[in-house]
């Protein structure tokens, strides 16, 4: 593509929006409060100027990057003296079935992470876990918390307790979202609501598994992608069985339209299964009384794992 000479904003801006595309960098980054910043330092400098190499951005620069980290922490722990604060301890787990811990500081003036631990041998020892906290409690100040917010599982509550002997001062509270999840999930194990789960995991299955189908969907107007249910995400299910219902016509169309009747699909006995959920009265009332049992838990786990509560 070629620009005139007069045209050197748009020749910038085709030159970061190549950078993007080469490198597959995700197009949200550009929302980066650092995305602008970056870009007025550059200026400032004007043509020529050679961006770091690999080298120092992983040595010299990051050792900077971290001094200045070390430093905005330090600030905070200033504020922690001041007003008190709140720990969070979140635990997680990662592709490679690591149980990992994060541990947060809040306060009115921001967030810091403070640190991460890989508690994949000792998650579930109590006394090992309480000795974790203790030493965080220590590097942040005992005086200085006022607050302790971790999810509500055994080992957990173990440790709270030991904890509680020794640190009487600090409030403990449960994770919202935890609980929230834990609600879902035991909502989800009733024995009608499994039942209409495996449904919707068996429509899900079956459209995603069938490109033909699924590229006939995605050509009706206002069709976005389902949810699939995960097994350890409760409430994608209930998300996934809203979608589900909202697209009820154009899933009814699909079942009963000249192009899927002629299809190898309809044929299929094996994929009865498919059709008759679909065109099921029963199932479409069930998903309307379970969404509006669950629809103000889910608004409210929204409201709680959003970043800018």
């Amino acid at each position: 593509m070629g620009f005139s000479g007069n045209d050197a904003i748009h020749k910038a801006g085709w030159a970061v929006a190549r950078f993007f595309y080469d490198c597959c960098i995700p197009f949200i980054y550009s929302n980066s409060v650092y995305y602008q910043p970056m870009i007025d330092a550059i200026a400032t400098i004007g043509p020529g100027y050679k961006g770091p190499i690999y080298y120092a951005i992983i040595s010299n620069l990051l050792h900077e990057m971290k001094k200045e980290v070390e430093l905005l922490v330090e600030k905070f722990r200033n504020f922690w003296k001041d007003i008190g604060c709140t720990i969070t301890a979140d635990g997680w787990q990662d592709r490679r079935n690591r149980q990992l811990i994060n541990f947060l500081v809040y306060s009115p003036k921001g967030i810091s992470f403070v640190r991460f631990v890989d508690a994949s041998d000792v998650v579930k020892d109590a006394r090992i876990l309480c000795n974790l906290f203790i030493e965080l409690l220590e590097f942040i100040g005992v005086a200085n918390v006022v607050h302790l917010i971790n999810d509500n599982v055994s080992y957990y509550k173990a440790t709270r307790a030991m904890l509680n002997e020794k640190f009487p001062s600090i409030f403990w509270s449960p994770c919202g979202a935890h609980y929230l999840n834990l609600i879902l999930g035991d909502i989800g194990k009733m024995e009608h609501m499994s039942t209409l789960a495996k449904s919707v995991s068996d429509i899900t299955k079956f459209m995603y598994n069938h490109r033909f189908l699924l590229a006939w969907l995605r050509k009706r107007q206002g069709w976005k992608e389902v949810i699939r249910p995960g097994a350890t995400c409760f409430e994608t299910t209930f998300i996934a069985l809203k979608n589900i219902h909202e697209y009820k016509h154009d899933l009814q169309i699909l079942v009963t339209s000249k192009d899927f009747i002629d299809s190898r699909y309809y044929k299929d006995k094996k994929e009865n299964r498919f059709v008759e959920v679909l065109m099921n009265t029963r199932f479409w009332n069930d998903c309307a009384i379970i969404i509006n049992i669950v629809a103000l838990l889910i608004h409210l786990l929204i409201i709680v794992v959003a970043n800018d509560k």
